[in-house]
């Protein structure tokens, strides 16, 4: 699926790091939604990007908007990294059906069973307002979060 600004995010529901489910509609109405997608967990540039949104970006700071990061991770795994990493936002695990909503968002990586670094700023309407899509080398930079979410 080919997704582009101004179209209609698709829905999910995923289980977080703390085993909540969590759907996207859930904050429809509500709230602006940062979704990102990283490879996996405890690996080098994967952690830099989530520490780097948890340092930035605390979810205590914006109440207008909520920050759910999305890996091919077992929820078990993504338990084990938001503690250690001290994550204060929703880690969301894609593991099965495998990749199932990063293949919606146009970002798993088929043949090397992840999703590659896709980001997604989608308004209270559920509309994409802006994303990027990097390599899964290629780290983002948080202040593009920032002023995206900023222009809303």
């Amino acid at each position: 699926m080919s997704l582009s600004v101004g179209t209609v995010a698709p829905e999910f529901s995923l289980t977080s790091h703390d085993g909540q489910k969590v759907n996207l509609s859930d904050y429809r109405g509500k709230k602006n939604v940062l979704v990102f997608f990283y490879p996996f967990a405890f690996t080098g540039t994967c952690t830099g990007e989530v520490c780097a949104v948890r340092d930035a970006m605390p979810a205590s700071s914006n109440p207008d908007t909520v920050i759910l990061a999305i890996s091919c991770d077992p929820v078990y795994s993504l338990a084990v990294f938001a503690k250690q990493e001290n994550v204060d936002y929703l880690l969301l695990s894609d593991f099965w059906p495998h990749g199932e909503v990063a293949k919606s968002y146009g970002v798993f990586l088929e043949e090397r069973g992840m999703a590659t670094r896709g980001s997604f700023i989608i308004d209270k309407e559920g509309v994409i307002r802006w994303m990027v899509i990097n390599g899964p080398g290629e780290a983002r930079d948080v202040t593009q979060y920032q002023e995206a979410l900023a222009a809303l």
